[in-house]
């Protein structure tokens, strides 16, 4: 079929965060999970972004979680992923985030 193109060749922009968080003081996957829930929902809604954890699902300690934007516009993704970090760091005072990285394609 000539003259189709994939649509995000053109003008699509999809870009993923993926940040550690150190939970100090969790004793238990139960306490990480009552942590890492809320953060999940709360970023999901305040800057409709997808995300989910990604690593460290058995260590009651750490959390590797991955959020996607997909835009139009790959500076657009790139302050809205900045903010989240933004976000977290100034809503949930429990997790510290440990390592941070930005990828865009």
């Amino acid at each position: 079929m000539q003259g189709l193109r994939h649509p995000m060749n053109e003008n699509g922009s999809i870009s993923l965060l993926t940040f550690e968080l150190y939970l100090s003081g969790c004793m238990s996957l139960k306490e990480k999970r009552s942590i890492i829930q809320p953060i999940l929902a709360r970023l999901h809604k305040e800057f409709n972004i997808s995300i989910s954890e990604i690593a460290y699902q058995d260590r009651w300690e750490m959390a590797r979680l991955g959020c996607v934007v997909v835009s139009n516009d790959g500076r657009y993704n790139q302050k809205i992923l900045a903010e989240v970090l933004n976000y977290l760091s100034a809503h949930f005072l429990k997790v510290e985030v440990i390592q941070s990285q930005i990828e865009s394609r």
